[in-house]
């Protein structure tokens, strides 16, 4: 590999933007199921939910946010609501004083400013109490249709890992990684991304041995590169034993029906 991880030190950008497209169509393969792992149903819920995900797994929220729905279906109920009963609704999710506080707020502010509705402009949402660009491109990408990228935790570092950037800071990796793909891409290349960084490439421990862009890859060898071993790392429906999930998620299955159907939907 060390000859490989040379030749990645010095590729020049036209090199860089194809290994980068490379990686995106290979993940592309691997996760044709990908999607954002956050439940809702219009963008109202999926930006509170952004929100809510904060420092918490998707999973603890898409088991939250159902109750907080149904209780306050839209911003005109969220903003009148009650902030002691929204912080017990919302608990599970962790520092959720400051979480009641900001889906309080953005709910004012889309009440007084918005006419209640979800603006569709970046410029607009990064407005809102508790919006931020990341919450902003979920919204945008996923409720609007309009093309973004997404650094979460996940995408940072394995921006970082490709050799895509070099930064810590978010907004320059989202302008970095941009450069490299089309814009049509960046919604999808995010779910991917993220996708990956959650079943192989994790923080401490990646599972290069069981890597699907291994080849690619300058960051190769920092995790498990046994085989063996390293299939033993993987989570959600990748874990060893999840076979048959893996299939239906392949085959197309929501992950509403996967949930009905008795399938946990955790690492």
């Amino acid at each position: 590999m060390a000859g490989r991880k040379a030749k990645i030190e010095e590729e020049s950008p036209v090199a860089l933007k194809r290994r980068a497209r490379r990686i995106d169509r290979i993940l592309g393969d691997t996760y044709p199921y990908a999607v954002a792992e956050l439940d809702f149903r219009n963008a109202f819920e999926l930006l509170v939910a952004t929100v809510l995900s904060a420092q918490t797994t998707d999973v603890r929220v898409n088991l939250t946010t159902p109750a907080l729905f149904e209780r306050y279906p839209d911003a005109r109920a969220l903003s009148e609501a009650e902030e002691l009963e929204v912080q017990e609704l919302i608990r599970p999710t962790g520092f959720y004083r400051a979480k009641a506080n900001s889906i309080l707020a953005l709910s004012r502010r889309l009440v007084d400013e918005f006419d209640g509705e979800v603006p569709a402009r970046l410029e607009d949402l990064v407005t809102l109490p508790g919006v931020g660009r990341k919450t902003a491109n979920v919204v945008l990408g996923n409720a609007f249709g309009v093309p973004g990228i997404t650094v979460d935790t996940h995408f940072g570092r394995l921006s970082r890992r490709f050799r895509w950037t070099a930064s810590e800071d978010p907004v320059k990796v989202e302008l970095d990684v941009a450069a490299l793909f089309e814009r049509k891409d960046w919604t999808m290349l995010s779910h991917r991304v993220v996708f990956h960084g959650r079943r192989i490439c994790h923080a401490k421990k990646p599972a290069c041995g069981v890597c699907p862009i291994a080849a690619l890859c300058p960051s190769y060898g920092e995790g498990e590169t046994d085989p063996m071993k390293a299939a033993k790392l993987l989570k959600y429906e990748l874990a060893p034993g999840r076979e048959e999930l893996l299939e239906l998620m392949r085959a197309g299955r929501t992950r509403a029906e996967l949930r009905e159907a008795g399938y946990g939907l955790g690492a």
